[in-house]
C-alpha cells in the first residue's frame, strides 16, 4: 500500500502533511482504513510504504480501528522517487515467491463483491508469473487518466490521458480501460523485470534497501533515496514487459483526484440558498452556517485558513492555486495542518500570534513526549482532563484537571501520561519565537532526532 500526498488536488482541506488517506469523508473513516479492511480477507500482511512525514498519522489511523492486531510493517521513504522505487523497495523486503497486491491508499471501491473476485483472477495470472494490472471499466470519457488498450486480457498499449475527444473513442471502443494504478506479482519477477528494463533503478533500490535502518519501520536514508532514479511503475516497467495481462474491473472504483470528483461521494453541508443550484458546500467548522445568494453549480471549499470557490467542472484548476502559493512563498498554508500527529498523541493550534500560541494537546495513555528544553519560550499548561505527570528539572509531580504548571524558558521538562485515559490539556506558549524547531530533545521514547 502506497502512502505518499502532497495536498495539492483537495487544497485546502488537503495539505502536505494531512493528506487526502487522512480526511474523515466518509462516515468519519479515512480512506487508508477503507482499503484495509478492504483486503483484510485476501492479505495476510500489509507493507505499507510511507512518506516519514506521514508515519505517525498513519500509525494513530491503524491504532484506531485494528489496535495491535493488524499485521503491518511501514517502509519509510524521506523523499518521493514516484512508483517504481517505492514497489521495489517493498519486493526487496518480501520474499521472491510472494505474491503482492500494490494498492494505493486514497481510492474507492464500492462493489467489493466484484473487487475480490478481479483479485482472484489477479492472483491466478501473478502465479503464472506475469505482472498483472487492472483496468477499470469506463463509464465517461474521462480526461483525467491514462488507458489501456486491450484484447481480452492481453495488453496491447498502454496510453497517456487523452484530450476530450480521445476519450470519447475510447469509450466507444470497448476495449480500453482506465488505468488504476493498481497491480498484482509475484515479488521476484516484478523485480526480474525491473533489472532488465530499468537496471538503474533496480541497482540503486538495492543498495538503498541494503543500508536502510531498522525493521518496523524500515528507514530509507535521503543519500540513498536521493540517487534512485525517479519513475512510475508504468514506464519502468509495465510498458516494456512482455509478462503483462490486464483483468477488467467494472467495480465502481473512484480516484478521489478532484472536488468534482469528491462531491459525488459526499453531502454536502446544509446551506441558506435563495435563487441557487447545483452547489456543493463543505466547511470544518459544524457551528459555521453558509447562506448563498443566486449561485449556480460552484463548490465551496472552508476551513480555518482558506477558502475555495470553483465552478463545477474546473475543480481540478486547483493545482494552479497551489502553484501560486508556492511562487508567492506562501508555504505555510500548504503545508500547516489542523491537527498534528506525534506517536505520543496530538495537537492543534488554537492561536498563533507574534509572541504567543495556544495549543490544544492530548496525550495518549501510556504514553509520554521527549525530555526537552526550549531556549525562546516559556509554556503554561492547564489540564483539561486526565492527570499529567510532570517533570521539571528534577522535579516530578501530578497536574490534576483545573490545575496548571508552568515551564521557564530553558528548564527541561517532559509531559507524561501515566493513566488509562487521554490526557487533554491547554498550552499557552508566551515568548519571542514559538515555532516547533525551537526544541532540544535530550531524551525520546521514539529515537527522534
Amino acid at each position: 500500500m502506497t502512502l505518499w500526498g502532497t495536498g495539492t488536488r483537495l487544497w485546502p482541506i488537503s495539505r502536505k502533511l494531512n493528506a487526502k488517506q487522512f480526511l474523515k469523508l466518509f462516515n468519519d473513516m479515512v480512506t487508508i482504513q477503507l482499503t484495509i479492511f478492504r483486503n483484510l480477507s485476501f492479505c495476510n500482511n500489509f507493507l505499507i510504504v510511507s512518506n516519514i512525514d506521514h508515519y505517525f498519522t498513519a500509525l494513530d489511523q491503524i491504532e484506531d480501528n485494528f489496535g495491535s492486531t493488524l499485521n503491518s510493517k511501514f517502509l519509510l521513504e524521506p523523499i518521493a522517487k514516484n512508483t517504481a522505487p517505492a514497489i521495489a523497495l517493498s519486493c526487496f523486503a518480501l520474499d521472491r515467491d510472494e505474491i503482492v497486491l500494490v494498492t494505493p491508499s486514497d481510492h474507492l471501491i464500492k462493489r467489493e463483491d466484484r473487487y475480490l473476485e478481479v483479485l482472484g483472477r489477479a492472483e491466478e495470472l501473478a502465479k503464472g508469473d506475469y505482472l498483472v494490472t487492472f483496468g477499470i471499466t469506463p463509464t465517461s470519457p474521462e480526461v483525467g487518466f491514462g488507458y489501456i488498450e486491450a484484447d481480452g486480457e492481453d495488453v496491447s498499449a498502454f496510453h497517456e490521458k487523452p484530450d476530450i475527444e480521445t476519450a470519447r473513442e475510447y469509450l466507444n471502443s470497448g476495449n480500453y480501460y482506465w488505468n488504476s494504478g493498481m497491480f498484482m506479482f509475484r515479488a521476484g519477477v516484478f523485480l526480474d523485470e525491473l533489472k532488465e528494463h530499468s537496471p538503474e533503478i533496480y541497482s540503486m533500490a538495492l543498495s538503498a534497501f541494503e543500508s536502510a535502518r531498522g525493521d518496523n519501520p524500515v528507514r530509507v536514508s535521503k543519500e540513498a533515496m536521493d540517487a534512485i532514479p525517479e519513475d512510475s511503475i508504468d514506464y519502468a516497467v509495465m510498458e516494456r514487459s512482455s509478462r503483462v495481462k490486464v483483468v477488467p474491473s467494472d467495480i465502481e472504483w473512484r480516484d478521489l483526484g478532484s472536488f468534482d470528483s469528491l462531491v459525488e461521494e459526499i453531502g454536502s453541508k446544509e446551506a441558506i440558498e435563495i435563487d441557487c443550484s447545483n452547489n456543493f458546500y463543505y466547511s470544518d467548522s459544524r457551528d459555521k452556517t453558509i447562506a448563498t445568494i443566486g449561485l449556480d453549480n460552484l463548490i465551496v471549499v472552508d476551513t480555518k485558513d482558506a477558502l475555495l470557490i470553483s465552478k463545477r467542472g474546473e475543480s481540478q484548476r486547483v493545482k494552479e492555486v497551489v502553484n501560486i502559493l508556492k511562487g508567492n512563498s506562501q508555504l505555510s498554508i500548504l503545508n500547516s495542518e489542523l491537527k498534528v500527529h506525534r506517536p505520543w498523541g496530538t495537537y492543534e493550534v488554537l492561536v498563533d500570534e507574534s509572541r504567543y500560541k495556544i495549543k490544544r494537546i492530548v496525550v495518549k495513555p501510556e504514553r509520554r513526549l521527549s525530555l526537552q528544553k526550549h531556549f525562546h519560550r516559556n509554556e503554561h499548561w492547564i489540564v483539561v482532563s486526565g492527570t499529567a505527570t510532570v517533570t521539571v528539572g528534577d522535579s516530578r509531580y501530578l497536574v490534576r484537571p483545573n490545575e496548571s504548571t508552568y515551564i521557564k524558558m530553558g528548564e527541561v521538562h517532559r509531559l507524561e501520561n501515566e493513566g488509562k485515559i487521554p490526557v487533554v490539556l491547554i498550552e499557552a506558549q508566551v515568548g519571542e519565537y514559538t515555532k516547533e524547531d525551537d526544541i532540544v530533545r535530550v531524551e525520546d521514547d521514539f529515537n527522534r532526532e
